[in-house]
């Protein structure tokens, strides 16, 4: 089993999926504050074997993945042009509408969600040139404080 980490990292805040190679997979999918990344990635390093970490090359990416060194992983600097703006027409892929919501506007649905966690998602999907499912009892967290 294969563990990767994707981040989309930000100046206030990043998107950061951890995804299982193998199983094509997404098992945790999380918006924090770009702050908390080193103690989180500490964290989830301790109970999870993970290979590699894939970042966008975006804002604040220079800083973040000085960060970084301390996981002593493979860090993998990526193109993520328009990753936010690809997340919006993703985020639908993964949570399609269903019913009488269909009849209204998508916008309406998409306003106050954080797309950090899936521009995260397609950084990896686009660096394997591939689509990763969401493990079924998948929540997208936010930790912004």
């Amino acid at each position: 089993m294969i563990k990767l980490i994707s981040i989309d990292p930000g100046k206030c805040k990043c998107g950061l999926v951890l995804a299982d190679l193998n199983q094509k997979r997404v098992d945790q999918a999380v918006v924090l504050n770009t702050a908390l990344l080193p103690h989180y990635l500490k964290t989830l390093n301790s109970v999870e074997n993970i290979s590699k970490v894939i970042i966008g090359n975006g804002t604040t990416s220079s800083e973040n993945i000085e960060k970084l060194k301390f996981l002593k992983k493979e860090l993998i600097v990526v193109e993520e042009k328009n990753t936010t703006f690809r997340a919006k027409k993703r985020y639908f892929e993964l949570f399609p509408i269903r019913g009488l919501r269909n009849l209204l506007p998508k916008e309406i649905f998409i306003m106050n969600k954080n797309l950090d966690a899936v521009s995260a998602l397609i950084i990896l999907e686009d660096f394997y040139n591939d689509k990763f499912t969401l493990s079924e009892d998948i929540e997208i967290k936010t930790w912004l404080k």
